[in-house]
């Protein structure tokens, strides 16, 4: 396990021949060799992979039996020098009773064995012919290719501080899998034994009850099954490798082929040790029995610099077109309804939003136009008023009237430059000085707007602002950050440009469509600074605060995931893969850390919102954070990593 919590695993299918124990432990040797090259902590082989899973009724000859257990010692003996924990199966005599066991050994020592528990024997399976249950064994010993060692279905390992569970095959498809009490009591990675046969669809099965059953233990998952080799005298062995984490899966092998694999993966313990520390239902379910933990130190492998797992750059969308069409109806979905919700319980009928020819306002106003379809609302109901300041373009100003009168809403324009001057005036402050006060007036005077003329006209004003701007405190307190219902309070930007580009491309109406890409393609401001000398915007917020793409990237893994900003900033590193240097990242995380820190007050005073997906900063739902916590410790661990990467 590295110092960030990554361990690698690995799921290796050799080729077999059915009853040559001898072969099947030199392929095992191989294939763990390789692994270790490949900087494998753990190696997990398929159920019976010594002897092969097909064997019949060879598995109660005296003959197999004894050269089984003489090709484990092999294995032990050839492996020993590896820094490598294997898991093997094979079939093992225990008193006068066979059981079909997962066995564990490192550095030359047998660590324990683990029986299966559930003995299928149904349509084709045949084991209670050969094999006992083990279930319900604990605290007892056997010898093992001449080693004493542990044996029991309570049985964990901990190596070098990782603590894994096994269970064997049909242990998964089983109401309750001994993995379940398995993770209640610690082990954060699980590791199947199988030899499942192959029948059509039952493949998608698998998948699902492998990635289902990491989330709802929390764990890793690594499952590994018999593949060529075995028998077809009656059925196919696809070989199938699945590694999962935590409902996701990290890697899957190739099914139905005729070569060797590996499949590895790096798994994060350290998140799942967060997950399991948030997770009040996780901690709530005791078991009322105690694992019998085998706990051994063997020296650190080869941990190569490439880190076997994809880190997604854009966490909060999903890459697949098909799946991100959908999240983003979910999304549009969750949004409208809420904010149907709140105009029924205010009788409201007219909802006032501010339109700035922006990409939140853009987003809010398509959230409204479906909440006022939804309720058979006349889209006339929908007050959009937009209002030009200092800083307004006329790119931003005509695609603000232009959307606005597309989706057919009542449009209203309201200009603020006068109002502001007045209120300068007021106050003894010279138009020349750019400073904050002369930016936060005219995000209140807006808001001002808004909130009067939803009181004229008996209206709810939908807030704009996003969850990034939110993270960053990047609105103005009693400004942009109030409003009557913020819809958009849960969207990160990055998924806010795919909901708005995924109504652009399903969009009838051609204007509104050219409308939408126009605003896509529109740099995120504020505009509250005078324009260009050419028009163009001055006022950029990525060249102020820092790209939004790694701000959302920090924002879930410092909140979602628990990673400290130290693995933050390896994570971006990675998920990043050049596009920004470590330099780079490393400014723009300390920025985000300072501004989290800094603005949390805003964010205790936001008004209501829906939350959409897995982060949320509302202080009534996800987040509670004091006002004036200090960012201190997070800002050295950032500053120690320099240290540590020298």
């Amino acid at each position: 396990m590295d110092r960030f919590g990554f361990l690698k695993v690995a799921a290796a299918i050799p080729h077999l021949r059915v009853g040559d124990c001898d072969y099947n432990a030199g392929r095992m040797t191989a294939l763990a060799e390789q692994a270790a090259q490949r900087g494998a902590e753990i190696v997990v082989f398929p159920e019976l992979s010594l002897t092969g899973y097909s064997c019949g009724d060879l598995l109660l000859q005296p003959t197999l039996l004894g050269a089984a257990d003489d090709a484990l010692a092999k294995l032990v003996r050839t492996t020993r020098k590896l820094p490598l924990t294997l898991i093997a199966g094979i079939p093992l005599r225990h008193g006068e009773t066979l059981y079909n066991c997962a066995v564990v050994f490192t550095q030359g020592r047998i660590l324990g064995a683990v029986p299966k528990s559930y003995i299928p024997g149904y349509a084709e399976f045949y084991e209670p012919r050969w094999f006992a249950s083990g279930a319900g064994i604990s605290g007892e010993q056997t010898v093992i290719a001449g080693q004493e060692a542990d044996f029991g279905t309570d049985l964990t390992f901990a190596v070098n501080g990782a603590e894994f569970g096994i269970e064997i095959c049909e242990d998964l498809w089983a109401a309750v899998p001994p993995s379940s009490k398995l993770a209640q009591n610690g082990a954060k990675v699980i590791f199947n034994l199988s030899a499942s046969p192959e029948g059509v669809g039952k493949y998608d099965y698998l998948r699902q009850l492998v990635i289902g059953q990491s989330a709802r233990t929390l764990s890793a998952y690594v499952y590994c099954s018999a593949g060529f080799g075995e028998s077809s005298t009656d059925l196919v062995f696809a070989g199938n490798a699945l590694i999962a984490e935590n409902g996701q899966l990290l890697r899957e092998g190739r099914r139905f082929s005729t070569d060797e694999q590996i499949v590895i993966a790096d798994v994060d313990l350290d998140r799942l040790a967060f997950e399991r520390c948030r997770n009040t239902s996780f901690r709530m379910c005791d078991t009322d029995t105690e694992n019998t933990v085998i706990e051994m130190e063997i020296p650190e492998g080869l941990r190569t610099e490439h880190l076997d797992r994809e880190i997604d750059p854009a966490p909060f969308v999903p890459h697949d077109e098909s799946r991100r069409a959908e999240r983003c109806e979910e999304v549009f979905r969750i949004q409208s309804h809420g904010l149907a919700r709140r105009m029924a319980h205010t009788h409201a009928t007219k909802a006032v939003i501010g339109i700035s020819g922006g990409l939140d306002s853009t987003l809010a106003l398509l959230v409204a136009v479906r909440t006022f379809d939804l309720l058979k609302l006349d889209r006339k109901g929908i007050l959009g008023i937009t209002m030009p300041g200092f800083g307004t373009t006329d790119r931003t100003y005509r695609n603000a009237l232009q959307l606005m009168q597309g989706l057919g809403i009542t449009v209203r324009e309201i200009p603020i430059r006068e109002a502001c001057l007045q209120h300068f005036r007021d106050i003894g402050l010279d138009p020349a000085d750019r400073s904050a006060a002369y930016e936060n007036a005219q995000a209140r005077e807006r808001t001002q707007i808004l909130m009067d003329i939803a009181n004229m006209e008996g209206g709810l004003v939908v807030g704009t602002g996003d969850l990034s701007e939110l993270a960053l405190g990047w609105a103005t307190y009693n400004g942009d950050q109030m409003s009557m219902y913020g819809v958009n309070a849960s969207v990160p930007k990055t998924l806010v440009r795919h909901l708005v580009r995924w109504v652009a491309d399903t969009e009838g109406d051609e204007t509104t469509r050219r409308t939408l890409f126009d605003i896509l393609d529109t740099p995120v401001s504020p505009e509250l600074l005078p324009a260009e000398a050419d028009g163009s915007i001055a006022q950029k917020t990525e060249d102020l605060v820092g790209p939004y793409e790694l701000h959302d990237f920090f924002l879930y893994h410092l909140l979602r995931t628990g990673s400290g900003p130290a693995k933050t900033l390896f994570l971006a590193g990675e998920a990043f893969g050049g596009g920004y240097d470590e330099a780079t990242i490393r400014k723009w995380l300390e920025v985000f850390i300072r501004r989290f820190f800094a603005q949390q007050f805003k964010r205790s005073a936001m008004p209501d919102g829906p939350k959409v997906g897995s982060v949320a900063l509302s202080p009534r739902g996800d987040w509670r954070m004091p006002s004036d916590a200090s960012a201190a410790a997070w800002l050295r661990e950032l500053e120690d990593s320099k240290t540590n990467e020298r």
